[in-house]
Parts: C-alpha cells; structure tokens; sequence
C-alpha cells in the first residue's frame, strides 16, 4: 500500500509503544525532528532508525536545519552554523567566495545530519524581507534583495544534494513581507501584485527547478483575499505551479500553527484540496494526528510521481569531503569581517 501523503512528529527521543503502533498503522511518507527529539548522536541515530522500522522502510526523516537561531541539532554534539544573512555580508567584492561558503556550509550540515540518519533538510530559506516586517524571517533570509537570496540559496541547495540530503525551499510563494509570525497568527500581505512578482517570487523562480518545497502560511490579497497559499487552489495553481513555475514536490507548512484556522481535518482537508502534496505535522500531538491521518490521501499519482522524483536527487555517494578542512576554511572566511 502507498504511504500516506503525510509528514508527522513524535513527542521526544526515542518512541512510545503508543507511537509505534500509530504510525505503524498510519504508514506516513516521513517524519520530522525538533530539538525536543535531539539528544547524543547515537541517540538520534537510534530514533530515526526506529522511525523508519515503524513504517518497514526507509522513510525520509526531515529537520530544520538551517544555522543561527533556527538550528535542531546544535551544541555540544554539533557545531553552529552562521545565520543565512552572514553569507550575503562577507567578501563584497568577491560573489564567488560567498556562494563558495554557502555551498560549503550547507555541506557540512548535510554531513552532520547523514551521519544520524536524517535526509532532509527544510533549507534554503527563499523568504526576501521587507523594512516593517516581522522578524520571524529576519537574517534566517540570504539577503535583502531576491536576486542575492536567490544565488546564495542555490548554492545552499546545491550543498545539501552534494552530500546527500534533499534541500526544502521554503515559504512559497514568499513570506517575507509577513507583518506577524505565522506560528502565532495569520499573516495577510497586501502588496500588489507586481511587487510580488517582482520580488516576492523571483527567488522561486530562479530555483524552480529544485526537488522539494514548503508553502506559506501567508494570505496575499491580490491573490487570494481569504486563503493562505497553503490552502489556496488558486495561488498554488495560478502562481506556485503557474508563474513562478514549479513543479517539484510541495509539502504543507506545519498544520498546527495558528496562522490556519478550523480543525486539524479541516486544515489537513483544505490543503490537500488546494494542491498540496504532502500535509506537514509537526508537534506530535497524537490526538491532532489522528486527524490529520483522518483527512490525509495516500500518496498516489502525480504527488507520488514528484516525491519519488524529490528522493532520486540524493540516490548517490555523497561527494567527497574533507569535514576539518572545511569547517577550518568556513571558519576562516566568516571571521574576515563583513561589509
């Protein structure tokens, strides 16, 4: 049988009898770590070995991953990584050198998470933010403008599948502009959309051809007055699918945040309905995930044809890496300063 078209957490680091049942039963396409989940390396190593034996195969295990303030596997096991901003601040005269880094950095990152099982990372970050809004993209973005996010996200991308790991895009179409946290509230931009398209989206645009990617949580009212893009039929087809011309796997944002409204099956529902492939859920409460399990279709068709084609991008040996070497060269590049 197909898996269910669905990402789900689990409460902490290693699982209950009462999880292995559930997602034995449920058969979910992946799962999802936070830092309650991480311990030792061998501790998550255990855990995502034991994920995978509940569904009986070798399921995608995701993290974000992404360096400064949002950054799952840290200290004193992990080395921190900088925030994406610092890429875009070092070396102004040389492009080469901060792509170079960023690609080097997300390689790194993509060793750390390989060597404890985990295979997908919620990185790059294509968000553009704008002066006035909220914080919660702030220097977690590549830069201040699309085209420098763009590049640099590339290079991040591009750093993850050299070492094995499937990079996720995220927020399509652009949360940037938010003027609240989508964790605690719904964002409504009301930009038109001309400067969407302008800025908002051109870092899509210019990664379109990547394997997997997130939605916003995000109501643009040029778009679509009332539904965030997550739940909205028109701008995943019209914009996400359409103009910024994407065709790669797409995932929900987490169904639990308070940016959406209505139950867990309502949520989960109107996602699906609006051309997501996948349903993210991500706070392991079982009682929200036996809703969201409820509402989720099992993962056939073209969404299945997409994350079959998402997870042949890392089928090979990771490209070779000297890791001391590299952390020594990313750790002498970032102290020279920035502009």
């Amino acid at each position: 049988m197909p898996p269910l078209a669905l990402i789900l957490g689990c409460i902490g680091q290693s699982l209950s009898p009462d999880e292995k049942a559930f997602f034995r039963d449920a058969s979910p396409w992946g799962f999802i770590l936070f830092r309650r989940n991480i311990g030792t390396p061998s501790e998550v190593r255990a855990l995502t070995a034991e994920l995978r034996e509940t569904v009986g195969r070798d399921a995608p295990i995701l993290v974000d991953q992404e360096g400064g303030r949002v950054q799952r596997l840290t200290t004193p096991h992990w080395p921190k990584y900088p925030a994406a901003r610092r890429f875009s601040e070092v070396h102004a005269n040389d492009p080469v050198t901060r792509r170079e880094v960023t690609r080097l950095a997300a390689r790194l990152m993509a060793h750390d998470l390989l060597a404890v099982g985990i295979n997908v990372d919620c990185l790059p970050v294509l968000d553009v933010p704008v002066p006035g809004a909220h914080d919660v993209i702030g220097d977690r973005a590549y830069g201040l403008d699309a085209a420098t996010v763009g590049t640099l996200g590339r290079a991040a991308a591009e750093g993850l599948m050299a070492g094995g790991v499937l990079p996720v895009m995220k927020h399509v179409p652009g949360h940037g502009r938010a003027g609240v946290d989508s964790h605690l509230s719904l964002p409504v931009v009301e930009a038109a959309k001309v400067d969407l398209e302008a800025v908002d989206f051109l870092p899509f645009r210019m990664l379109a051809d990547m394997p997997a990617a997130m939605t916003a949580h995000v109501v643009y009212t040029a778009l679509d007055k009332s539904s965030p893009a997550t739940t909205s039929r028109g701008v995943i087809r019209h914009v996400i699918r359409g103009t910024i011309g994407y065709d790669g796997l797409l995932m929900s944002d987490d169904l639990s945040m308070q940016a959406l409204s209505g139950t867990m099956f309502q949520r989960a529902t109107d996602a699906f309905a609006a051309g997501c492939d996948l349903g993210l859920h991500c706070n392991g409460k079982m009682e929200e995930m036996s809703c969201v399990v409820a509402a989720a279709p099992r993962l056939t068709g073209k969404a299945r044809r997409r994350a079959d084609a998402a997870l042949a991008r890392i089928r090979h040996l990771p490209e070779p890496i000297d890791v001391e070497e590299a952390r020594a060269r990313l750790t002498a590049v970032m102290a020279q300063g920035t502009v």
